[in-house]
């Protein structure tokens, strides 16, 4: 079998002509047309040309530069050649007038500006020029206001890799020339030492997203509180696997260290721009979550808590927190939540009703009682795009009193729903026959009304195989049933 490959068009002819001659491509890049430069930087990343990259990069004709798009991997090497670019227009060794660089996007996120320009592979094609607003794709306005910005993602482990290392390095022997912004950070099992000094060389107040999941102390957690505080500017706050003890003793060492974490949380009063809370495996003292609620400055958009000690007083101050009260996105995963009842939560659903667009409730101890109080509030929230109801226990009649309380709300476009009660024997075992003569039952009960785009009912995970029963107009079993 013969295999025909598309001939190359003229700009990838003209690329692969320039970059056979290196001398020859860095001579003339003075009199390059700015359009064919980000298809000859994108084939010198792709080919590894470290001298046609640096001097491209310091010849720059656009004031951003997204280099993290091409960089897919880690790699010093390339991290170095861009750098020495940079270093080039920072001593004034280029042609000023030539070079617009203002801002080095290393976030390996992709960007718009490598959509609109010619590409060099088959297949790719012009769509459109490129705007002056494109050109800052995805960046704060403050990215475009100073001499050079150099905008980061920054996930920190045990200890600096490489790049990272190389990075601190060159922004530290530049800092009089550049300001280092990291948008994302990540922070996992990190030493407090590492996490100030990168702190230090990135300005807190810069840092828009932040994950920090870390085994650290109490102590630990308060000595970050400073620099935690300073980010001013954090939009979207994950916590992960912070445990703290619950205690009642006074003046103790867990006395003190309950202290530590609230002065913690004390800092999240200085988030005036948080709009996203995210909680997983974080056992906060029932004093410290109140706390945390009780420090929100603005309405959040999304909460999400996953696996985390919450106790019903815990819930009744949560579901009356007016910051909820504009909530895009709730989600609860492995938490009861109605062991005093339902009316603290009817209470928080009624008062999102004009904002809520997905409701997942997974694996939280919801039996027909409790969803069948929730209905009316539930009925109301006609922004809904996706529910996610698994792993409760539910029975056929609520279950369909549930589907037709969703029946009209169009906006949905995926729907997860557990299997009824009725499809389990007396000890847990799936009922295979049941399973699969109700589900298309189901699933009519929804098609009277609307088409569903994406819905699924499926059996609580099989212990053995770890996989569900689903069924999504067809029945796939699990591999113990296969």
């Amino acid at each position: 079998m013969i295999i025909y490959q598309a001939p190359f068009t003229l700009l990838g002819l003209a690329v692969k002509s320039l970059l056979r001659n290196e001398d020859l491509a860095i001579s003339i890049l003075q009199q390059l047309p700015r359009e064919l430069f980000p298809s000859l930087l994108k084939e010198a990343f792709r080919s590894r040309h470290m001298k046609i990259l640096t001097a491209m990069v310091a010849e720059w004709p656009f004031t951003c530069l997204p280099a993290g798009a091409l960089m897919q991997d880690p790699d010093v090497v390339i991290l170095q050649a861009v750098l020495d670019g940079v270093d080039m227009i920072l001593s004034q060794k280029v042609h000023l007038r030539r070079s617009k660089l203002r801002v080095l996007d290393l976030r390996n996120v992709h960007h718009v500006f490598w959509d609109v320009w010619p590409g060099t592979e088959y297949g790719e094609s012009s769509k459109g020029t490129l705007s002056k607003e494109q050109t800052g794709n995805g960046l704060p306005r403050y990215a475009l206001r100073q001499l050079l910005k150099v905008v980061t993602d920054f996930d920190l482990r045990t200890h600096l890799d490489e790049q990272q290392a190389y990075l601190l390095q060159w922004s530290r022997q530049q800092k009089r020339f550049v300001q280092l912004c990291c948008m994302k950070m990540t922070i996992f099992q990190t030493p407090v030492e590492i996490i100030k000094m990168v702190l230090n060389s990135f300005q807190p107040y810069y840092i828009e997203e932040l994950e920090l999941c870390t085994g650290c102390t109490p102590e630990a957690l308060s000595h970050f509180a400073r620099c935690f505080g300073q980010m001013r500017n954090l939009h979207k706050l994950h916590l992960s696997c912070i445990y703290i003890y619950n205690n009642k003793a006074v003046n103790t060492l867990e006395d003190i260290e309950c202290k530590y974490i609230a002065r913690f949380i004390s800092q999240i009063s200085k988030f005036k721009c948080l709009q996203h809370i995210s909680m997983n495996g974080t056992n906060f003292s029932s004093e410290h979550m109140k706390q945390l609620f009780r420090c929100l400055k603005s309405p959040l958009e999304s909460l999400s808590i996953d696996f985390c000690e919450f106790s019903q007083s815990d819930l009744e101050h949560l579901c009356q927190c007016q910051r909820l009260f504009q909530l895009k996105h709730l989600n609860f995963f492995g938490i009861e939540l109605f062991n005093a009842g339902p009316i603290p939560f009817q209470f928080l659903l009624e008062n999102v009703t004009t904002t809520l667009q997905t409701l997942e409730l997974e694996d939280c101890s919801i039996g027909d009682s409790q969803l069948s109080a929730l209905l009316p509030a539930l009925s109301q929230c006609i922004h809904l795009t996706r529910v996610n109801f698994y792993d409760n226990i539910i029975s056929m009649s609520v279950l369909k009193d549930l589907l037709q309380s969703l029946a009209n709300m169009s906006n949905i476009t995926e729907e997860f729903y557990p299997a009824p009660l009725e499809c389990y024997d007396d000890l847990g075992y799936v009922l295979v026959n049941k399973f699969t003569k109700v589900c298309p039952d189901l699933l009519n009960t929804l098609r009277v009304k609307r088409q569903s785009k994406a819905i699924y009912f499926a059996t609580n995970i099989c212990c053995i195989c770890l996989r569900r029963c689903v069924f999504d107009g067809k029945t796939r079993l699990c591999h113990c049933w296969s």
